[in-house]
């Protein structure tokens, strides 16, 4: 992996809807279950899409990266707390991450990690997952996480609502599943 510069914060939307850069994990996630030989270049755009640090991937890093987020689908699957909070804290021991005080241009102050200088990028990658995951978590009290409920469709996505559990990933699908089921409805009725 070329590294041009230190790894920093997901920067990706300054404006509040990527709650701690959980987005970018969901996008990873989905990228490597769609597509589980991904190349360098596919993992490379998601880091760019979500403002990721500047790697320049290589194909044995996208080998690497594809494996560490294995870990993170685990995570993204599970709606127990408990179990969620054991899988967390796994990576933490493991990967332990250096939290970091950061203001982003427009923000205010927010926790985001740091890999140590010496850190490859499945240290980086699941110390910082795990580190959001785990906040997210203990902010929310659930597995504010899920995969989408539309049929033919399994992507992960992350729960950023405040009143009733997100069951879709984006309103698209939501409208897909409301249209069938009010279709079989009337078949039914």
């Amino acid at each position: 992996m070329a590294n041009d510069q230190k790894a920093g914060p997901m920067t990706d939307d300054l404006g509040g809807g990527n709650p701690r850069g959980l987005h970018f994990i969901t996008d990873l996630a989905n990228t490597v279950r769609d597509d589980p030989e991904a190349e360098a270049a596919d993992l490379q755009a998601v880091l760019a899409r979500h403002g990721g640090p500047p790697f320049r991937l290589t194909d044995a890093d996208a080998c690497e990266l594809r494996a560490a987020t294995s870990h993170l689908i685990r995570i993204l699957t599970m709606h127990d707390e408990d179990e969620a909070a054991e899988a967390i804290n796994t990576l933490l021991d493991r990967y332990p991450a250096r939290p970091r005080l950061v203001r982003l241009p427009g923000r205010p102050w927010s926790l985001h990690t740091q890999a140590p200088p010496t850190a490859d990028l499945t240290h980086w990658l699941l110390s910082t997952a795990a580190l959001a995951l785990g906040l997210w978590l203990s902010e929310r009290g659930s597995c504010a996480w899920g995969q989408c409920g539309a049929a033919g469709c399994d992507r992960f996505f992350i729960d950023a609502g405040r009143r009733t559990p997100q069951r879709f990933c984006t309103p698209r699908c939501a409208t897909r599943a409301r249209v069938a089921a009010h279709r079989a409805h009337r078949t039914l009725g």
